[in-house]
């Protein structure tokens, strides 16, 4: 899902499926290795970050499936829309993220691309996949309170 809060250094972009997919424990927040063009398509607000998901290889973090589209005046040094992108995040916290996964089956769902101080960050979630029924109540539990809040209002 694409959604842009502003253009420039203050852009965001978020996933707000995730969290209605998966029950959230922790967040992390990394850097993102980015080519020139596929900044320049970020600060426009060309991404998107609905299929994505982080997984971890031989010690290092990757982000997969994250969209960026191509910059219009990026000729021949174009980037691949959907290629694979490193994470940058300490040792300790990738073993504790690789242990995590392994041993509860839990997932690393990318919630939001931002800037911070011009780098490119991803806030990374780990959380476990709900069943049907959990949505079910998630979204029950919601309309409720709407409910709520209009019988409140009036």
């Amino acid at each position: 899902m694409r959604y842009n809060e502003n253009v420039g250094d203050n852009m965001e972009i978020v996933n707000r499926k995730a969290k209605f997919d998966y029950e959230i424990i922790d967040t992390y927040e990394a850097g993102i290795v980015l080519t020139g063009t596929e900044i320049k398509s970020l600060r426009q607000g060309n991404a998107n970050i609905k299929d994505s998901y982080a997984v971890i290889r031989n010690n290092e973090a990757y982000l997969l499936n994250m969209h960026i589209s191509i910059y219009k005046e990026g000729n021949q040094f174009n980037h691949d829309e959907t290629r694979t992108r490193k994470l940058l995040l300490h040792k300790k916290e990738i073993y504790k993220l690789r242990d995590k996964i392994a041993l509860n089956g839990y997932t690393l769902i990318p919630l939001k691309v931002y800037f911070s101080k011009n780098y490119a960050k991803v806030l990374l979630g780990l959380g476990k996949g709900k069943k049907n029924y959990d949505k079910r109540e998630a979204i029950k539990k919601r309309d409720t309170e709407m409910y709520l809040k209009k019988m409140m209002k009036y």
